[in-house]
């Protein structure tokens, strides 16, 4: 088969659960444990990193991996949904997989994937640990890709594990509660293996305490450790100054993430480079500050607050929960603008409501669909959105929508592309 070719197989043959939604799920690790077995266990031949949450999980798992890099090491990194090419998930030092590497892993274990009938997530889960032992990678951070504890990355023992925060994302799925979904999360938590919380929440602090506690685990949060004392973002940089709880020393890092949002990722992110330090893993202050001052560039992170373009100024972004286009909305309340024109889709198994309450009602509103089959109807959209009061055209395509906007935008004007991952999937 061709790279095209096993591409469709795996997205047609196997459910994809960025693609079908609750039907891809399986909420237990027998096929993992299964294919883990059939491969030999490839996730014992490298040391690994494990990063779980709602929100920042993927700029975290960047973040980590960049400092990694510039450490000297040869470096793994899983990740998901892709935006662009399936082969983003999986890279090492920041280059993508190779297509004969994806064409052979199918085409040499195609009998056994249709004798275990796995799920897409499950199959490339096996891709990457298999690809990183046979690469011989030095560590790998791995990103969990739905939850935690039933998730098929979480057959990895780490060195340290990450759980960046909890919102309500996937309740169909994960709960209906931020503390359910806070146990689901905390599964990724092993024996004796330390955990870095990137945030101290009042209402589910206590589950990942007892979690740990249960386990044996060290735990810190992450503004236990360091305090932001200063972040300013200019000439395409964002300047942060933090200071050490522990030693009252001071230290500036220079990131290339924009977003404001990235600072409590930036944090989470050193605190677990600290971990990695305990456990004998040669990072210096440099490698430091270097692979966080070069994040894009050395791992080829995608969509998060990224400008695609000046006059007018587009900006798209990943965020698409309710606590992630909160972030959204403050940080397009502190960019200069004339006007705001908002190329926009969701999912159809989100909750809308909540999503569309917390959106600028000022704004022009370019609502779309992603070429997904879980996209909701943009005429839906539009119907469910004219209800807070946001008001706008219909466009069958995120390309249509985004040329719209340009149209009708003058060059003093702000056009923000997202709502769902998928839209920005088509536009970066």
């Amino acid at each position: 088969m061709t790279y095209q070719e096993t591409l469709d197989y795996m997205f047609t043959q196997l459910p994809m659960y960025q693609r079908t939604g609750k039907a891809a799920y399986k909420a237990d690790l027998d096929n993992t444990l299964a294919m883990d077995s059939y491969f030999n266990h490839p996730h014992k031949k490298f040391k690994s990193v494990h990063v779980a949450g709602t929100n920042g999980k993927g700029s975290v798992s960047h973040s980590i991996a960049s400092v990694l890099q510039k450490s000297g090491l040869k470096v793994g990194l899983y990740t998901s949904p892709h935006l662009r090419d399936f082969r983003e998930r999986i890279k090492i030092n920041g280059e993508v997989i190779s297509e004969s590497a994806v064409i052979d892993f199918i085409a040499n274990h195609k009998e056994k994937f249709e004798e275990l009938k796995p799920s897409f997530f499950e199959m490339t889960v096996a891709l990457a640990f298999e690809y990183f032992a046979k690469e011989e990678v030095d560590i790998a951070v791995i990103e969990v890709g739905l939850g935690g504890r039933l998730d098929s990355t979480n057959i990895i023992t780490p060195l340290v594990s990450v759980i960046t925060n909890i919102s309500k994302d996937h309740t169909n799925l994960l709960g209906n509660d931020i503390a359910t979904i806070a146990k689901e999360k905390g599964g990724i938590i092993k024996p004796g293996i330390p955990v870095v919380v990137g945030e101290r929440q009042e209402l589910i602090e206590d589950v990942f305490k007892s979690i740990a506690q249960e386990r044996g685990s060290d735990i810190e949060f992450s503004e236990d450790c360091y305090q932001l004392k200063n972040a300013v973002i200019k000439a395409g940089r964002q300047e942060l100054d933090f200071v050490s709880v522990k030693d009252e020393g001071k230290f500036k890092i220079e990131c290339d993430l924009l977003g404001k949002y990235q600072q409590k990722n930036i944090r989470t992110a050193i605190c677990a480079i600290d971990q990695l330090r305990k456990k004998g893993i040669d990072i210096s202050d440099e490698n430091l500050r270097s692979g966080l001052s070069e994040i894009v560039k050395e791992t080829g992170l995608l969509g998060r607050w990224q400008i695609l373009q000046e006059e007018p100024k587009v900006i798209c972004d990943t965020g698409h929960n309710a606590a992630g286009i909160r972030e959204i909305i403050e940080q397009i309340g502190m960019t200069d603008y004339r006007k705001l024109h908002v190329v926009f889709g969701l999912v159809d198994d989100k909750n809308t409501d909540e999503v569309l309450s917390l959106m600028p009602k000022e704004a022009v509103y370019y609502f779309t669909r992603a070429s997904i089959p879980r996209a909701l109807d943009e005429m839906k959209l539009k119907e469910l959105a004219n209800a807070y009061d946001l008001q706008g055209k219909t466009y069958p395509s995120v390309e249509e929508a985004l040329c719209a906007a340009k149209q009708e935008s003058e060059k003093e004007d702000l056009i923000f592309v997202g709502g769902s991952t998928f839209v920005v999937a088509e536009v970066v």
